[in-house]
């Protein structure tokens, strides 16, 4: 999953209202080279969206995030997402991801939330909101006593600052939405998504 995640190097950030949506969106997505998707469980089709991307379009990778709770998180999992992002360190939530052999990123945003998260095995971490709490100076900070902790930047996150970010060794990819806003995916403008996911892709390996 990380090293899918590290090739990569972004995570398209989504918020889908209608499930409808989903498979031209994560064929958008796909064949502007990110075939990748968390989808966020601030609209009440998310659920639905996460089951139609995994069912129809294998190859993706498809998690799920702004899970807040525990129903979240199963509902989710029953849909066939295979990693939970979370905004926040939930024990309960992460408690639920361990017992039940999915991968799971909480949010963190300082040490305290850092060593709360080791303590339940956790390496790699949801930095959020990245740009709003220090951004690259934070995460330079954290790497000498946390060397072991590899980070997600998400969270004002863009075309340009992404490459600082990728370029910290304690970076494994970033999560962002500017490639597929919410509404580009209301007005159904795939195609615009499908470009901008391709400049994002080749501004990253650039």
């Amino acid at each position: 999953m990380i090293e899918q995640l590290r090739r990569l190097r972004v995570i398209p950030v989504i918020t889908i209202e209608s499930a409808e949506d989903a498979i031209p969106l994560g064929r958008a997505l796909s064949e502007g080279g990110l075939p990748c998707a968390e989808v966020t469980f601030r609209t009440a089709g998310a659920g639905e969206a996460i089951r139609r991307m995994t069912g129809e379009l294998p190859d993706m990778l498809v998690g799920a995030g702004t899970v807040l709770t525990v129903e979240q998180a199963a509902e989710a999992r029953a849909a066939g997402a295979k990693f939970i992002v979370s905004p926040g360190f939930s024990p309960k939530v992460v408690d639920y991801c361990l017992e039940n052999g999915i991968a799971v990123y909480p949010g963190v945003c300082t040490p305290t939330e850092i060593e709360a998260a080791l303590d339940k095995g956790l390496r790699v971490l949801k930095f959020f909101p990245a740009e709003f709490v220090g951004g690259t100076a934070f995460l330079k900070a954290v790497g000498a006593p946390y060397g072991m902790v590899q980070f997600i930047p998400t969270g004002g996150v863009n075309t340009a600052n992404i490459a600082a970010y990728l370029a910290l060794k304690n970076v494994v990819a970033c999560g962002g939405s500017w490639m597929a806003p919410a509404d580009w995916i209301r007005a159904k403008d795939f195609d615009r998504i499908r470009g901008e996911t391709r400049k994002a892709v080749q501004s990253v390996q650039g």
